[in-house]
């Protein structure tokens, strides 16, 4: 039986990196893995959505949004999150400037 490793796997069914697909795949997994992150850190520090939205000044229903990737957030009440966590947050931007960007309105 031949194996596959998830990286041949998403190549072949979502799309080889580049592509607009792949992108927009590695683009929402990185959003679901930090609304993860936040919630193990929440359930770790023994905090309810309310709880931690009170420690913020955002309603239960805005730490659900985050925690389940349901709509954009901005990354200030990401960055209080993380604070009101007691959390060190690590940020890391790389930019290729052989790279083309493209914005359209």
């Amino acid at each position: 039986m031949k194996t596959y490793t998830i990286e041949e796997i998403t190549d072949e069914h979502i799309g080889k990196k580049g592509t607009t697909d792949r992108d927009r795949f590695d683009f929402e997994l990185k959003l679901d893995v930090l609304g993860e992150m936040i919630k193990r850190v929440r359930l770790e520090k023994h905090l309810t959505q309310e709880q931690l939205g009170k420690l913020i000044g955002v309603q239960k229903a805005q730490i659900s949004k985050i925690e389940n990737n349901i709509k954009d957030v901005r990354l200030s009440t990401i960055m209080r999150v993380f604070y009101a966590l007691k959390t060190k947050v690590k940020m890391s931007i790389e930019f290729n400037p052989d790279s083309q960007v493209e914005f359209t309105g």
